[in-house]
């Protein structure tokens, strides 16, 4: 184990990520979920992808959002879309979708581990971009029979070596793959078994050393940041410079891509 990298997780500010606390703190502190770390994802890039399915399935329809954040996503298909309902969590997420103001556009705070604050047959498509899998277990209910379903998760193996090449800045990745068992017992409590998920692969190449802490301390606060700066920087900078490519620092770019027929 390196001395020369600490654990984050012992500052006393540290947030769980993806908990419901560290969401409303990174509401607070920039009003929006947008990635603080520089980096270029190689082909076949599997967001790319998704994104590309998501507009074919959407024109036209009335649609939901689960997980939107705050709203960038779901805006971007107001041109095509007859009507868009993005759903979060998080109030200051909302907050800043709401402040676009079209009229075919609109975000609502909910709890996807609770019933959907929706009607039955509410929308032809849903979809989940990283976004909360327990929306899974009523999703089925909200969309129309023959309606589309797709979702997109950080898969698996997601970025693994970080934990090889950092230890200790960066927790153990775990065996098995229990995210894609997860999904797939979300996806056969909601009567939604015959789902298929497709796992795409490629490299993510982090442009600088500081991108790596970036990284490691997405949502977090300002303090915890600049203290993971002071004390691993130099670290950090040795490793990445040793593991290195002309593109940059390779890691595993991994998704699981859902798609359902109601």
């Amino acid at each position: 184990m390196n001395a020369s990298l600490l654990d984050p997780r012992i500052h006393p500010d540290w947030l769980r990520p993806h908990s419901i606390e560290w969401y409303a703190q990174l509401g607070k502190l920039k009003g929006k979920y947008s990635f603080s770390w520089h980096s270029t994802i190689a082909e076949p890039n599997a967001e790319a992808l998704f994104a590309e399915e998501v507009s074919q399935a959407v024109r036209g329809r009335k649609v939901l959002d689960i997980g939107c954040g705050h709203g960038e996503f779901t805006i971007q298909w107001s041109p095509i879309v007859k009507h868009i309902i993005g759903l979060d969590i998080t109030n200051d997420f909302i907050k800043t979708g709401n402040e676009a103001n079209l009229s075919n556009v609109s975000f609502v705070t909910g709890n996807t581990k609770h019933r959907l604050p929706f009607g039955s047959d509410e929308f032809d498509v849903a979809y989940n971009r990283r976004g909360p899998t327990s929306s899974y277990l009523d999703v089925g209910r909200v969309v129309k029979k023959g309606g589309r379903i797709l979702g997109l998760h950080p898969g698996d193996g997601i970025a693994a070596e970080l934990s090889e090449w950092f230890p200790t800045l960066f927790e153990p990745t775990s065996t098995g793959t229990p995210v894609l068992e997860n999904l797939k017992q979300r996806l056969e409590q909601g009567g939604l078994e015959h789902a298929e998920i497709e796992t795409v692969r490629s490299m993510e190449y982090f442009h600088e050393p500081v991108d790596v802490i970036r990284m490691r301390c997405f949502g977090q606060t300002p303090s915890i940041h600049e203290w993971v700066m002071e004390k691993c920087l130099t670290e950090v900078t040795r490793i990445f410079e040793i593991n290195a490519v002309n593109e940059g620092l390779p890691v595993m770019f991994e998704r699981y891509l859902i798609r359902v027929t109601v």
